[in-house]
């Protein structure tokens, strides 16, 4: 199951009690007090682990509560403080204050963490309110109270590539060609209903990661087809690849399939727009994929690959364009040529 937005309530743990305690030994004519300070609450920490691919380990999990820290006992000892509460999410995972709506944090690499909720300090034992005038004092103070916090979760992929297009495009196919991920794939529309990701490695030096959007239909900047669901996953790819589909099962015009998705993207964030674009015409094996190609290549100005996910024809010269536009600095791997 994937799950990328939850919210959770947080609760810290409690400060521990001062201790009100005085020292009475055999031989020992003046005591006086030796009440120990209480153990400080636990936190919730929240830390990205890249190993955690959802939000769906948390779906039955929705309260939080760390330990609290022990009371202060005599002879100057302290309670011991509370554990931590970590909740583990995947790399990507926005935090935001549901009642304030405040971002906490954005843990966008793995091995981040933030604590949510701090756990309450231990109160002070009796000890420390002796003085020259008082010195059998039978105050202290109590721990304090842990913060509570509701937070929303929320996961915004994060991959190298993102594979955008019309519904049954061809997107779950080439990722399943590329990579070993294995989405759902069947010949009708909106097959995938959430994102999939896939690691595609070339050679001993390159790799990179691949999300496979579900299908966008005019209206997803307005959240029309879950649109912002799917849209908010392509916010952190680095380089998207359009695939086109020469004659989609709903009999409309794949050059205006195109500039649809184009429109989609911009009205959402004008910086997706602007994000390096590899458009491919897929199917290649079809007779409508020549006409097509040259008719986005006249519309666009650059050149325009055809792919077969089927057959593998024209896999290389993409995975090419890809590693050019990551790392164009890089060499072409030798095993591509």
């Amino acid at each position: 199951m994937f799950v990328d937005r939850v919210t959770i309530y947080c609760q810290a743990g409690d400060g521990g009690d001062g201790s009100v305690s005085f020292r009475r030994e055999a031989h020992v004519p003046r005591g006086g007090p030796d009440g120990g300070d209480g153990g400080r609450g636990g936190d919730i920490i929240v830390r990205a682990d890249q190993d955690v691919g959802s939000l769906a380990n948390i779906v039955g999990h929705r309260h939080w509560k760390a330990e609290s820290g022990r009371h202060g006992e005599g002879g100057q000892r302290s309670g011991r403080a509370g554990t931590d509460e970590i909740i583990l999410v995947p790399p990507g995972t926005l935090l935001r204050d549901v009642d304030s709506g405040l971002v906490l944090k954005d843990l966008a690499e793995d091995g981040q963490c933030v604590v949510i909720a701090k756990g309450g300090k231990g109160g002070k034992g009796n000890k420390h309110f002796a003085t020259s005038t008082n010195r059998a004092p039978r105050e202290f103070e109590p721990g304090e109270p842990g913060q509570t916090r509701n937070v929303l979760l929320e996961l915004k992929l994060i991959a190298d590539v993102g594979l955008v297009g019309k519904p049954n495009a061809g997107k779950s196919t080439l990722l399943s060609r590329l990579s070993r991920a294995q989405p759902e794939i069947a010949n009708y529309p909106f097959t995938t209903k959430y994102p999939n990701l896939g690691l595609v490695r070339v050679g001993y030096e390159h790799q990179f990661v691949v999300a496979d959007i579900p299908g966008l239909i005019e209206g997803a900047h307005a959240g029309v087809g879950l649109g912002h669901e799917f849209l908010k996953h392509v916010e952190r790819t680095r380089v998207l690849v359009h695939l086109i589909e020469p004659q989609p099962l709903d009999q409309t015009d794949p050059l205006e399939n195109y500039r649809a998705i184009r429109r989609e993207l911009e009205l959402y964030d004008p910086r997706l727009a602007a994000r390096p674009e590899i458009v491919v015409v897929t199917k290649c094996e079809l007779p409508d994929a020549q006409p097509l190609r040259e008719l986005l290549e006249e519309e666009l100005g650059r050149p325009v690959l055809e792919i077969s996910a089927v057959t593998g024809r024209g896999l290389p010269a993409l995975i090419r364009e890809i590693l050019g536009a990551l790392e164009p600095s890089d060499p072409m791997d030798a095993k591509l040529q």
